[in-house]
């Protein structure tokens, strides 16, 4: 008979989106588990990219130190084509952005997140499936199995699925994920090489046949350690696991991973992995200069899909990452939206079991990241097809983009929206700016604005000496009120203002960047969220307006 346990938010899948809404809720004080298939983490460079959003969320979280010291610069990269160079692509962002580009295995990704979790007494219960849920207006029951054959029944308020492009809970939930499959076959490889190239570029070699089509392609993506690299390239006819799996009869690689017996391919494929000599062939034809491969970590042959499920979740039932949207790796777009859906969903599911959240709440998860999803699976697949260099847009708003710095949530129904004709920026919905010269009147050295809202939940930022609206105590008092403590009050203050309100913890502006970089003039306030977002952008801040604001998110 199985045995039955309860938790408040069962979450299925430990890769990085499924760690990273585990190690959220837990920092929010929320009871949850986290179950995989899988006895171990998978020791692959899978996801390699850490775009500066995701370092933005992980300072957030308190994870940054630890990620920064691990990853290394992505600067740039470096193009060829028919051997020779075509350009050089600068991964350049505006001085207020705090984060660069940066590459780390998605291993290493894991086991950094694993590790913080473990903080909160967390830990993943490995080689653990679910195989069957049942949803009521109360909670959701799951039936889980253990690879030793042991049962159990886990009754939990919310169910998550991180589960992956075959997800076990988009599956049971009923969801559609339209879209279809490349036809191209790649290879994947951890390598190391010894050329001259600058350290920190990525590597995109293309070949143009006589009628102007690519068709052949090698990428290469720096990794942490001397000459290491990610690569990818089409794979030869002799180590398609497509034409494998045909001529055995069989559906899917030797894991599962790439077919999942549900028609999806997209992932890591089963059969014959290429060894150093294939790898070396494809460097022989299309390397910037003559160069040989060493020590292979590991390799696959991979299949790609772009598909999106009909809508993120229903009911008491979520999917995030790989299990709502796949697509082409161009832009390392995938995990770290991923992530954004993690940290986006964690703090509404964090004020709903706490008996906090207004009755748009939840829903606003597919509100707001459903369109981005779509964004991405439309974006990646014309990147892969035509390169990113093709891409109109100008380079500066292309990198931002890029770097997921401008996504955001002006549409979203938990955001107050200004007047069509206010040109006030940001607006509610963008993502709050980071600023630096913030002083204190003790620490002797400047902060930068994410320094004080690292570790924190909602946040309501008051600018200026002289309010413009009601005093800061009556808004931070209101504050406190209206979300049942769950909003802490900072005040930024102009460069020798003094400091009449006292019981406000505050930073002077001293070089007037959070004035500039937030439009803000005396006594303007701001709400921001968990995720780094403005729910509400007040230029008279009054306690009302405030009320009006919070309500779009917190019961009365």
């Amino acid at each position: 008979m199985a045995r039955s346990e309860s938790t408040d938010v069962l979450v299925v899948g430990a890769g990085p989106v499924g760690l990273t809404l585990a190690a959220e809720l837990r920092r929010a004080g929320v009871a949850c588990r986290i179950v995989d298939r899988l006895p171990a983490r998978l020791p692959y460079a899978k996801a390699v990219g850490v775009q500066p959003r995701t370092l933005e969320i992980f300072d957030r979280m308190g994870l940054v130190r630890e990620v920064l010291d691990a990853a290394v610069p992505m600067r740039g990269q470096l193009t060829y084509e028919n051997g020779a160079e075509r350009g050089r692509v600068e991964l350049v962002l505006p001085p207020e952005v705090p984060y660069g580009f940066a590459a780390l295995p998605q291993c290493d990704t894991e086991r950094l997140l694993e590790e913080f979790l473990g903080r909160f007494g967390t830990g993943v219960e490995r080689s653990t499936a679910l195989v069957g849920f049942a949803q009521d207006p109360a909670g959701v029951t799951s039936r889980l199995t253990t690879t030793s054959g042991d049962e159990m029944e886990v009754r939990s308020r919310f169910l998550v699925g991180c589960d992956g492009a075959h997800s076990a809970v988009r599956k049971g939930l009923g969801l559609t994920f339209e879209g279809g499959a490349f036809p191209e076959e790649y290879m994947l490889a951890d390598v190391e090489v010894g050329w001259d190239l600058p350290p920190g570029y990525g590597v995109r070699s293309t070949h143009r046949g006589e009628d102007g089509a690519i068709d052949d392609l090698l990428v290469c993506i720096p990794l942490p350690g001397n000459g290491r690299y990610r690569m990818s390239m089409l794979v030869p006819p002799e180590l398609s696991a497509a034409r494998q799996a045909e001529a055995a009869g069989t559906a899917g690689g030797g894991d599962g991973v790439a077919h999942g017996g549900d028609g999806v391919a997209h992932g890591l494929e089963g059969g014959t992995a290429p060894a150093l000599p294939d790898i070396q062939k494809v460097l022989d034809r299309l390397a910037p200069e003559p160069v040989t491969a060493s020590a292979l970590r590991w390799s696959s042959v991979f299949r790609i899909s772009h598909r999106l499920v009909d809508r993120y979740g229903e009911g008491r039932v979520f999917v995030a990452g790989d299990a709502a949207h796949i697509h082409p790796p161009t832009g390392a777009q995938g995990m770290n939206t991923g992530i954004q859906d993690a940290c986006n969903l964690a703090w509404k599911l964090a004020l709903a079991v706490g008996g906090a959240a207004g009755p748009r709440v939840l829903a606003g998860y597919d509100a707001e990241r459903h369109p981005v999803g779509e964004e991405v699976v439309g974006r990646t697949v014309r990147h892969a097809a035509e390169g990113v260099q093709a891409d109109p847009t100008d380079r500066e708003t292309l990198l931002l983009r890029e770097a997921q710095l401008l996504v955001g949530y002006r549409e979203s129904p938990l955001v107050t929206p200004l007047a069509p004709d206010d040109p006030a920026s940001p607006r509610p919905g963008d993502r709050a700016p980071d600023c630096g010269g913030l002083t204190g009147d003790i620490a002797a050295h400047p902060v930068r604005l994410f320094d004080v809202l690292r570790g924190r939940g909602h946040m309501l930022l008051v600018y200026g000496d002289h309010p413009a609206g009601d005093a800061p105590l009556d808004l931070a008092s209101a504050a406190r009120e209206l979300t049942g403590g769950r909003m802490d009050t900072h005040r930024l203050l102009a460069a020798g203002a003094r400091e009449r309100w006292t019981g406000v913890p505050h930073h002077h502006d001293s070089r007037g960047e959070f004035a500039f970089q937030y439009g803000a003039g005396e006594g303007a306030a701001f709400v921001v969220r968990p995720d780094g977002y403005l729910t509400a952008c007040l230029r008279r801040p009054t306690v009302s307006g405030l009320r009006e604001a919070l309500g779009r998110t917190f019961l009365p």
